[in-house]
């Protein structure tokens, strides 16, 4: 599974990055300030419609950062099963 605080730690780093407030990126997406914190904080995990509404006024590379997230995802299901193995050895 994603880690929502992980990955919301990314945006608000990528904000942060070019120098827009919460505020500013609010009024680029028309999404809420609060929402915005929200997603920043890991409280949720944004939906496909808001990565893109969020991609360009942030300059994110959505594919990059997705592949990023289910890489990790991958990984660390790959690391589960062979824990899992070896304790039933």
């Amino acid at each position: 599974m994603i880690d929502k605080k992980k990955f919301g730690a990314k945006i608000k780093t990528k904000r942060k990055e070019i120098r827009l407030t919460q505020r500013e990126v609010s009024q680029l997406t028309g999404l809420s300030r609060n929402y915005i914190s929200d997603l920043e904080s890991g409280r949720y995990l944004p939906s496909v419609e808001t990565l893109v509404s969020l991609a360009e006024p942030l300059k994110l590379d959505l594919n990059a950062l997705l592949m990023t997230e289910i890489q990790v995802y991958e990984c660390d299901n790959l690391e589960g099963h062979l824990n899992n193995q070896e304790a039933t050895r």
